[in-house]
């Protein structure tokens, strides 16, 4: 969990008439669930008072920031929800990666399912059986055993960047990763930092860019 306070009401990034962008934090998870009963479900109402309840098109992680798309109308999270389906929604994620690659650049391509167990509960799992996922990265930065990678994400799969980062090489994995990973006290470093789709209603390219949180900055990567 990060450190970082969660805004009441996040920012939004970029709007339309029908949808908007906003910078969801670390630490605040989407949906509701055993262990998040509080989540962004409960300040989407603020954001359109006396109207129908906005609603997420897709999901981030709890401990992933970044960019967000939401619907203020049904027809407009089909719609959406339809391009994020079909791939044609741009996404890009920056992450901190401990032991990276020698590579500069390259693309994972492995198909993920999900398993569970009664000790450690659900992960996604490299499989075969699984459904294709492809990622697309890029290494951004260097400084001692850590760099900063961009991962743009063909598939939309639960986890996929995540499980896809320790693959990348021996031992990698994005920094701060509880799961796939080793906690770290600064969180999760994953970002998602740019989102782009078309306007269902104008059929205008539209592009909403995150800033870099703190704990970016606070890694030496970015100013």
């Amino acid at each position: 969990m990060t450190a970082n306070p969660i805004p009441k009401c996040p920012q939004i990034l970029l709007e339309g008439r029908h949808w908007f962008v906003i910078d969801k934090p670390a630490g605040l998870a989407v949906h509701p669930g055993p262990r998040t009963p509080e989540s962004l479900e409960d300040l989407l109402p603020l954001y359109a008072p006396g109207r129908p309840e906005p609603q997420a098109v897709h999901r981030l992680d709890r401990d992933t920031s970044g960019c967000l798309l939401v619907a203020r109308r049904s027809s407009a999270l089909r719609a959406l929800a339809g391009a994020f389906a079909a791939g044609l929604v741009r996404k890009l994620y920056w992450a901190i990666v401990v032991n990276p690659p020698a590579d500069d650049s390259g693309l994972v391509s492995a198909p993920l399912l999900k398993r569970s167990t009664a000790k450690a509960g659900w992960r996604m799992h490299v499989d075969e059986s699984g459904k294709p996922a492809r990622t697309h990265w890029e290494v951004l930065g260097r400084k001692d055993d850590k760099a900063l990678v961009a991962f743009r994400p063909e598939t939309g799969r639960t986890h996929q960047i995540r499980v896809h980062a320790t693959l990348l090489g021996p031992r990698s994995a994005i920094v701060g990763d509880p799961v796939y990973g080793q906690p770290d006290a600064g969180g999760m470093m994953l970002h998602a930092r740019l989102l782009g789709f078309t306007d269902p209603e104008t059929g205008t390219a539209q592009t909403a860019e995150a800033p870099c949180p703190d704990r970016f900055k606070h890694s030496g990567f970015v100013g």
